[in-house]
């Protein structure tokens, strides 16, 4: 914690680097400038005694800090949030009358679209390129200043953003803080670097019919990472710009008016009707293809409802007729003394190799010729498989349903063909932004569903998930992302209207999170961004059947 200090000399111990005398005042962009060593580690922000401030901010007493670069989870969200400005800007000033909107992520950047009096070309693309880098070199400030609401409404309705005029409409503070950078006037809800000239690694990518803006990622060493294709993804992300104009939801604001004025439930039950409706077409091709593709695999992140996924698509597959069967590969687990370790010497359960591959192929051929196996159990608590009598034997034409994050993984079912797999990514993709500049990223929802399930399941805390979640993380972009345009087809497994009911369940677990932890400055975060949705009291429209009710009890499965 920090002291007073009535001397000119403060005491900065500073993480990684050790304790050092500054002068009392001193900015904190002063203090990262002492330790810059080159453009691959460019300090965006600091931890000041656990609390997450801007390098402007001044440093007046003793205090524990941390330097974050641009390519911490932290900074990288500071360093695209200042970029996405510039590009704002850029777009503004040479498309005059556009509006520019933030819309989800792509490839490891972020998709936007400029909408304007005619469709945006490739070498527009390269002028808006052009004008940021000058922005950049000019290296003009972002100044930070409060103003009151009534007055950002009026400028937002100068420049036609009325999903921000909109959402001011639930603020419950009287103020706000804008941005400026030269003319253009902004609101976003996270912190930005000191000015332009910290955004100099950056590319644009023309992507019909928007943009995708790349930047440099911590897991590519501070490189901007090549771009993949990912067309059956982007796909899916238009599906649901769809949905958004069946359920007349474009931002969160329109989402609070319904709550407010009480009807929400008629939305709640077409939002799920279109759930059950997409979830009733995969079992409909699964029917269609089922005596080529006999196997069934799902696979897709942390806290995405693969299991409720899984138990509605078999409820469909029976009503088409079928008689689906489910393989657990927690039961191929190869002993525990024979289980991978991971970087920190733990086991590495999430290892596809803390499978017995050739025993599950083994038996997976057999099962699939139509032979009778006999399928083991693995015992948690001995840490050995063990058998049971618990014998498996399957007709032709009868789904084999496997869900595992490896699932998509071709070395998982290696013996298996690839005629004979019918593959499935789920995930939760993000169908709602806060306002047209905002983006709601698809990790913040499945982190607030998971702190929620691993709390009322798991006895966690918000503390305990919080620190796992990098790791999580980690283990997503090496055993699943890499796989998801493999599948044939993708379910997006995200309800418009998820965050209004989390947010009640997930806010008094995040204000448990002590100040002295080092997630407090993420769980300071995740309320303010769910500050902005108006919080759905009434359960009772959402079914039994739901995916949310993985997450916050009263399911049917």
């Amino acid at each position: 914690m920090s002291k007073q200090n009535n001397h000119n000399k403060i005491t900065v111990m500073i993480e990684n680097h050790g304790t050092f005398q500054y002068e009392s005042g001193i900015k904190i962009e002063e203090v990262c400038n002492d330790f810059k060593k080159d453009d691959l580690n460019i300090f965006v922000a600091a931890l000041v005694d656990n609390d997450l401030k801007e390098l402007h901010n001044r440093l007046d007493d003793d205090c524990e800090l941390k330097l974050l670069s641009h390519t911490s989870p932290i900074g990288s969200r500071i360093y695209q949030r200042s970029l996405v400005f510039v590009f704002i800007r850029a777009c503004m000033e040479l498309f005059s009358g556009c509006q520019v909107s933030v819309e989800h992520s792509l490839s490891r950047g972020l998709y936007c679209e400029i909408h304007y009096k005619r469709e945006i070309e490739p070498k527009d693309v390269e002028r808006i390129e052009e004008r940021m880098k000058e922005i950049i070199t000019e290296d003009v400030p972002f100044v930070k200043s409060r103003m009151p609401v009534g007055e950002a409404k009026d400028i937002f309705r100068d420049y036609e953003q009325m999903g921000k005029v909109r959402l001011l409409k639930y603020r419950e503070k009287p103020y706000i803080n804008m941005y400026q950078c030269g003319w253009l006037r902004n609101y976003f809800y996270g912190y930005m670097t000191p000015s332009a000239g910290y955004l100099k690694k950056f590319k644009l990518k023309y992507y019909e019919p928007g943009i995708v803006i790349q930047y440099p990622r911590g897991e590519y060493g501070g490189e901007i990472p090549e771009f993949e294709e990912q067309v059956k993804l982007f796909k899916v992300f238009r599906e649901s710009e769809k949905w958004g104009e069946i359920l007349e939801i474009d931002y969160v604001a329109a989402l609070n008016d319904l709550i407010v004025s009480k009807k929400e439930g008629e939305f709640i039950r077409i939002a799920e009707g279109l759930h059950e409706k997409k979830i009733a077409e995969i079992a409909d091709k699964i029917q269609d293809n089922i005596n080529e593709k006999q196997l069934i695999l799902i696979a897709g992140p942390s806290s995405s409802g693969k299991t409720t996924f899984a138990q509605r698509l078999m409820v469909q597959l029976k009503v088409n007729g079928l008689k689906p069967i489910s393989i657990s590969l927690d039961d191929y687990f190869v002993n525990r003394e024979l289980t991978p370790l991971d970087e920190d010497g733990n086991y590495d359960f999430e290892s596809l190799y803390a499978i017995d591959l050739e025993l599950f192929n083994r038996d997976l051929e057999e099962l699939l010729k139509g032979n009778e196996i006999e399928v083991p159990t693995f015992n948690f608590h001995t840490g050995e498989r063990e058998y049971r009598g618990h014998k498996l034997k399957i007709n032709p034409g009868q789904p084999v349903i496997l869900e595992g994050i490896h699932a998509l993984n071709n070395e998982l079912t290696q013996a298996i063909s690839k005629e004979s797999k019918f593959k499935i990514y789920i995930s939760a993709l993000t169908q709602l932004n806060i306002d047209e500049h905002n983006r709601i990223p698809t990790t913040d929802s499945r982190l607030i569903r998971r702190i929620v399930r691993d709390y009322k399941y798991r006895s966690n805390d918000a503390t305990r998930t919080l620190s796992m979640w990098q790791s999580v993380r980690r283990g997503e972009e090496k055993n699943i992302f890499p796989f998801q345009e493999e599948a044939d087809v993708m379910f997006n497994s995200a309800l418009f209207y998820e965050l209004s009911i989390l947010k009640k369940y997930a806010e008094p677990l995040l204000r448990q999170v002590d100040v002295s932890s080092p997630y407090f400055a993420e769980a300071k975060r995740l309320l303010k961004f769910l500050s902005y949705f108006v919080a759905l009291e009434n359960e009772v429209d959402i079914p039994r059947t739901s995916i949310l009710r993985e997450f916050i009890g009263g399911g049917a499965f």
